[in-house]
């Protein structure tokens, strides 16, 4: 299963308002933990079972799936008051935030802190930051970490070693910025190799580039204030952002159909090495291994378009486990989850599955391509950490002028225009 990039990178967790004090009966001897990720099943189960040599104490990990049917089964036992020792729901911020509120969730920031915040030191600060509620947060909940992060995602670009030695390009020079990335993309063209590919049919994966593009070249401080509406969307700077995408087009540098490839497609597309670059999280590293073993392939951040600023990435932590406020084994289960995120632990889950460590100490048991994913994560932001979010018919409206440009349909300015007007239809609500 990928991770929830694929989906807007939604968080794990889904929250219920409900009121009841009933307790589900535990076993002190056994821990239980409920999740979804049936690619992780085998890891989780040897996992527990060393655990249990360890320390004599059971750990039951139980598998719902799909999806779907998990989260309807947490949803039911929330209201019964039977939820397990260990869980992890799909599920919105302002949701986690209800049940926080209703007492489902233990606050692990006294345990995060112990010795000298050693444990909380260990993750990279981007993987706790969906689990935590600053001060003064919008939900009213008490500042904290709720959660712990099993592993983090990044989106970034990715490109094929042996495509580019066949154009007669350095396989370990990438582009270092936009410019540079566009020359090269001629390159590859005069030898009839396409360019770059990407899920474009699925308008979050442009939300994503254009949000990389638009804090890099104009910070994310003026990003925030278009958000707020103190800037308008036809600034010059957001022209210049747009514009990119024209350029895109102008250059040849989309693969055929990219506009409205769903991004499994994409991923076959570059697996198949049909193209030379990738848009695409790190959940592509198990995908690719399983369509074609044989792929050499590097990681990059996008080619930035100025070295003014950063080039900001989306990422984060990419499934997270909370401990059940009343559970009578809830001292027992912050333990295990201490040990299933220490290093060695973080290594054999990253190396099984394929997903990014969310410890920054795990990274040198990890295969090559997971840390180059990984080594950018200081670099990652996300929407549901932003402290001012668009409103989605705003984004959407954004994105799909992106998708206009892309065909040939609107100009840059005509995008900008029309989302603006928007934008203060918006405000005026």
């Amino acid at each position: 299963m990928k991770p929830l990039f694929r989906q807007k990178f939604i968080i794990f967790f889904l929250a219920l308002s409900l009121a009841g004090c009933a307790v589900q009966k535990q076993d002190a001897g056994t821990l239980t933990v409920w999740h979804w990720m049936s690619d992780r099943e085998s890891a989780f189960q040897e996992l527990a079972r060393r655990y249990g040599e360890e320390t004599g104490i059971r750990v039951k990990f139980e598998l719902f799936a799909p999806s779907e049917a998990y989260a309807q089964r947490v949803k039911a036992s929330a209201q019964t008051n039977t939820l397990p020792d260990i869980y992890g729901v799909l599920g919105e911020k302002r949701d986690f935030a209800s049940f926080i509120r209703s007492g489902y969730v233990e606050d692990l920031t006294p345990a995060l802190h112990e010795d000298n915040s050693a444990w909380r030191n260990s993750f990279y600060s981007q993987a706790l930051a969906v689990n935590e509620f600053l001060p003064g947060n919008e939900y009213g909940v008490a500042p904290g970490v709720y959660g712990i992060p099993l592993d983090v995602a990044t989106i970034q670009m990715v490109y094929n070693k042996k495509l580019y030695a066949r154009a007669g390009l350095d396989p370990d020079a990438p582009p270092k910025n936009w410019e540079e990335f566009v020359r090269h993309c001629r390159v590859l063209n005069n030898r009839d190799i396409p360019c770059l590919v990407s899920g474009f049919g699925e308008i979050w994966m442009i939300d994503a580039l254009a949000a990389n593009y638009a804090m890099n070249w104009m910070g994310e401080e003026k990003v925030f204030k278009t958000y707020k509406g103190e800037v308008p969307y036809t600034d010059p700077d957001w022209v210049r952002v747009l514009s990119l995408f024209k350029q895109m087009t102008d250059e040849d540098l989309l693969v055929q159909g990219a506009v409205t490839m769903v991004n499994k497609t994409a991923e076959q597309t570059f697996a198949n090495e049909r193209a030379a670059y990738a848009f695409n999280g790190s959940w592509c590293v198990n995908v690719y291994k399983g369509m074609n073993p044989a792929l050499e392939y590097r990681a990059m951040l996008p080619p930035p378009l100025t070295d003014r600023r950063p080039m900001k990435i989306w990422g984060g932590a990419g499934s997270s486990f909370v401990v059940n406020h009343r559970s009578p084994n809830r001292e027992a289960a912050v333990k295990f989850l201490r040990w299933l995120t220490a290093d060695a632990q973080e290594a054999y889950l990253a190396n099984e599955t394929q997903n990014l460590p969310s410890t920054r100490g795990s990274l040198d048991k990890v295969a090559p391509i997971l840390a180059e994913f990984a080594d950018d994560i200081e670099n990652a932001t996300h929407p549901n950490i932003y402290p001012v979010r668009e409103k989605p018919v705003v984004s959407e409206a954004f994105n799909k002028g992106i998708q206009s440009i892309l065909i040939g349909e609107k100009t840059p300015e005509e995008v900008a225009g029309q989302v603006q007007k928007l934008k203060e239809k918006e405000m005026r609500r």
